[in-house]
């Protein structure tokens, strides 16, 4: 292998024993490297109280540690507005006090995901014959976006999904090159995995599948297409087809994560009848939207120098046709997040373009692989001008990384993606600790308040309590010593199913703050209250 070390100033047909070492070598230094920073960057976020500030990132830790903590622990907690993959890997931590409160039984998912795809970014440009030079640049891109090295920090999925579909299209890409079958299981192995953790993954299985079925066809045929799409889809369609029996079993419908009052379709519903989904039917803001997302979160010359790497690498005939098929699944991201916003599934917020704020912005994050991969071998096939497309890497990443400048941190802090709920939790954390008695509230509405308050889940009757939530709503003077909620707001649910019992004159408004009121029961009522849990065998 050719490559050259600048800081040596070795030239590319000299190739030393000290080069050839650290090739050889470079994959275990890198594995270490990458875990040193990814520790390093936790660490920092942490301490500046950076980790937890997306209200999603405590929603995900609640989720982990109801399976087995609570009223009514188990693996029904895992409920259906989210995709099961994240929670179900915390739970072997998020027992741990240290591991919930902290993030990092979530957060450790994300860091493993930074390092694997650091790694799969390094072996995708080494099988495309990229040489040392362009293999580091593409991971430089990588280590050094601001927005990568926060976003891993937290218990957020896009990491975790990043990682598990880059390894399906690796795979995927081994395949066409030398048709062994264990190379098509591990793809559709991650893709599956992809699948269980956001829709994204849905939308990637069915792109391999198409791109299978065209390279399998023009190969051996269409007996062989059908044998071959229908073995992928079995092991890659697996976790679609478990969470239709999920919601099946659980919620006794099928469609129920799509259709369900918690959804994102019913979410996005209440913003367009905000009027505030102005992509829903607009392909050229889809695509501007989401265009600006990504170069936010990519950065304005990485996404250049992406672009026209890619046109280079699908245009150079030293790639198979068939290689460079694969190669499109890198845009997937791309195209889903457009399709989704105009169809009105999904919601994106770029201040200055659409709303007045921030709000999912990291879904642009997603575009950063497939843009390291991109330069890597924009690097490699132009040698000529190389060193100048570092330099403005270098340039662009010391500013970025001197201010600290991500767009992430900012829908974290300011935009849509916070709730700044210290007013209320920390008035639960001080008044409801040493107090029997529990607190009724919505989880979907304030899962936020429930992490932040730092009291045990056994404390909070929700919508996952069963029995307790159904007694609770229809008497809350029986079980409710607290009860958090909106007044007034019909979308919050405790608020709706209290208000229809007239019991809220047996409780005083004891705080009013902008995301939701506290009422503690009078102490006349005290006496009648349930303040341990007596429900049992709950199915």
């Amino acid at each position: 292998m050719k490559f050259t070390i600048p800081f040596l100033s070795i030239k590319e047909k000299t190739i030393t024993n000290v080069q050839q070492k650290f090739e050889k070598h470079f994959e275990k230094i890198l594995l270490v490297t990458l875990t040193l920073i990814s520790i390093y960057n936790f660490s920092i976020y942490y301490m500046n109280k950076l980790g937890l500030a997306y209200n999603d990132a405590r929603s995900h830790l609640d989720i982990g540690r109801r399976v087995v903590e609570g009223l009514k622990p188990g693996l029904a907690q895992l409920g259906s507005v989210w995709l099961p993959l994240p929670h179900l890997l915390m739970v072997p931590t998020i027992w741990n006090d240290f591991m919930w409160h902290t993030g990092l039984a979530g957060a450790l998912q994300s860091m493993i995901a930074f390092v694997a795809t650091g790694m799969l970014i390094y072996l995708f440009l080494k099988k495309l014959n990229v040489d040392m030079l362009g293999r580091v640049v593409a991971i430089f891109v990588w280590v050094t976006n601001v927005n990568v090295l926060y976003m891993q920090s937290t218990a957020m999925t896009e990491l975790l999904l990043i990682m598990t579909s880059l390894a399906g299209m690796y795979y995927l890409f081994l395949w066409q090159k030398d048709n062994k079958a264990l190379h098509l299981i591990k793809s559709a192995f991650w893709v599956m995995l992809a699948s269980l953790n956001r829709y994204d993954g849905w939308f990637l299985f069915c792109l391999a599948i198409l791109i299978i079925g065209i390279i399998t066809m023009k190969r051996k045929g269409y007996k062989t297409t059908e044998g071959t799409i229908l073995f992928f889809s079995t092991v890659a369609g697996l976790g679609i087809v478990l969470w239709f029996l999920w919601n099946l079993v659980i919620f006794k419908d099928p469609l129920y994560f799509i259709l369900g009052p918690y959804s994102a379709h019913a979410q996005q519903q209440q913003l367009a009848d905000a009027g505030v989904l102005s992509t829903k039917g607009n392909i050229f803001l889809s695509l501007k939207v989401y265009f600006y997302a990504a170069i936010y979160n990519v950065g304005m010359i990485p996404s250049l120098l992406g672009v026209f790497g890619a046109v280079v690498m699908f245009l150079d005939k030293k790639i198979s046709r068939n290689g460079r098929l694969v190669l499109t699944l890198l845009w997937s991201p791309f195209i889903f997040n457009v399709l989704a916003l105009f169809l009105g599934h999904s919601v994106l917020f770029v201040q200055g373009i659409s709303g007045d704020t921030w709000f999912n912005v990291r879904y642009g994050l997603m575009m950063v692989p497939s843009v390291a991969i991109f330069i890597g071998y924009l690097i490699y096939r132009l040698k000529n001008y190389r060193y100048v497309f570092i330099g403005l890497l270098l340039l662009v990443t010391l500013l970025a990384n001197m201010n600290r400048d991500a767009v992430t941190i900012d829908d974290a802090r300011v935009g849509s993606s916070q709730k700044n709920v210290t007013e209320v939790s920390g008035w639960l954390g001080k008044h409801a600790a040493e107090k029997d008695g529990f607190v009724l509230i919505s989880a979907a509405s304030h899962d936020a308040i429930i992490f932040s308050s730092g009291l045990p889940m056994n404390k909070f009757i929700h919508e996952g309590t069963g029995d307790y939530w159904k007694s609770a709503t229809k008497a809350p003077d029986r079980w409710a010593r607290w009860i958090i909620m909106r007044t007034n707001d019909k979308n919050d649910q405790t608020f709706r199913l209290v208000d229809e019992t007239h019991s809220l004159y047996k409780y005083d408004l004891v705080g009013h703050y902008p995301f939701a009121d506290i009422y503690e029961i009078k102490p006349e009522f005290v006496g009648q209250l349930e303040t341990k849990p007596v429900i049992k065998n709950q199915k």
